[in-house]
């Protein structure tokens, strides 16, 4: 990026990106060791006034992810306000001139690991399930809040989201425009024609699945009907191409090709994210991007791959609640996610129930 808007700075970006080619190997491998259980409790800052979701318990929450890169989200913010661009607390945002200069560090799973992500996995996507098929015109979203709760309790787990950053609910709940991080709430109802994405995140045994899929309530338009289809098969599109000794840029570069085909937008400013002992760790997962470009997959890695399309322009704003995103044209907007191991003959979904 620096390269593109000060062309008299290439030879430094080119020694740049060389160092950030070397960091690609830069990774770890860890013993399986007892993890800490951080921090215990947790205060709502910054949630919509109307919003009193947390504080009823659940919220014994292990917030080491919450803190682990809190440098560069710092770094991040400062830039963002400074542009006056909406900015995720919860995804990685695109890569700042900060983010290009921090060494990551990408955990490589063993195989007891890559276990206990499997059923972390699988408990989430069978809350996501049990959840999805609860849903009926008149529920408000603080009933999906108290389900996923309930559902997680029921399963031994506890919702990774509740009280992440301060984030005052189990779930996200996102309607229509909402693109991503809507905050359920007792005056939210769902409407028959809605298009809603619940994105469920459970910890079982300090580990974290990470899912979420769109529900049609009752008869929704053909424009609903499409974009839903088309954020499915982006997401699809760039889990297709994961596999050991492949890069980043080829997974952004799949979705994009798809969305710009069937004429949607793809959501630049947030993406996907790495996912293990911590609900959000390195490396960020782009879902736009050129091929043969960014870091290498390791067989271990642990990703989410998550597109945001819009049936509109890709552009979002953010609320004044600190965590809702919509789409900056009111238009309707779509996302599907699944946790994905990367291995050596390709890659295997954690949060598929097939």
């Amino acid at each position: 990026m620096i390269a593109e808007h000060a062309p008299w700075r290439k030879q430094r970006h080119a020694a740049w990106r060389a160092l950030e080619e070397l960091r690609a190997d830069l990774v770890f491998e860890r013993t399986d060791v007892p993890t800490d259980r951080g921090l215990r409790y947790v205060k709502a800052l910054g949630c919509a006034p109307h919003v009193a979701l947390l504080g009823n318990g659940d919220e014994v929450a292990d917030l080491r992810e919450a803190h682990a890169d809190d440098r560069i989200g710092r770094r991040e913010a400062d830039q963002d306000e400074a542009v006056g661009g909406a900015r995720s607390k919860r995804y990685w945002t695109i890569s700042t001139r900060s983010r290009q200069k921090a060494a990551m560090a990408i955990e490589i799973l063993s195989p007891s690991q890559i276990e206990r992500m499997r059923r972390a996995g699988r408990m989430a996507a069978e809350t996501l399930a049990f959840v999805g098929s609860q849903l009926r015109p008149g529920m408000s979203t603080a009933e999906i809040d108290r389900l996923v709760r309930k559902d997680t309790a029921r399963r031994g787990g506890h919702p990774s989201q509740l009280g992440y950053k301060g984030f005052p609910a189990a779930v996200c709940t996102s309607r229509n425009n909402v693109v991503c991080h809507g905050i359920p709430s007792p005056r939210e109802f769902l409407k028959a024609g809605d298009i809603i994405n619940i994105d469920v995140t459970t910890n079982i045994d300090g580990y974290h699945g990470d899912t979420s899929a769109m529900f049609l309530i009752g008869e929704v338009t053909s424009e609903a009907k499409r974009i839903v289809d088309v954020a499915r098969r982006c997401r699809d599109s760039g889990i297709a191409v994961i596999r050991h000794g492949a890069r980043l840029g080829d997974i952004g570069a799949a979705i994009e090709e798809l969305a710009r085909k069937e004429g949607v937008g793809v959501v630049k400013e947030v993406g996907g994210h790495g996912i293990g002992r911590h609900m959000h760790a390195d490396p960020h997962v782009a879902h736009t991007g050129k091929r043969g470009t960014g870091r290498r997959l390791k067989a271990g890695m642990a990703i989410t791959v998550e597109p945001m399309v819009n049936l509109g322009s890709a552009a979002i704003r953010q609320l004044d609640d600190g965590w809702t995103i919509v789409t900056a044209d009111g238009s309707l907007s779509a996302q599907w996610e699944h946790t994905v191991i990367v291995t050596r003959d390709g890659h295997e979904v954690m949060t598929s129930l097939s």
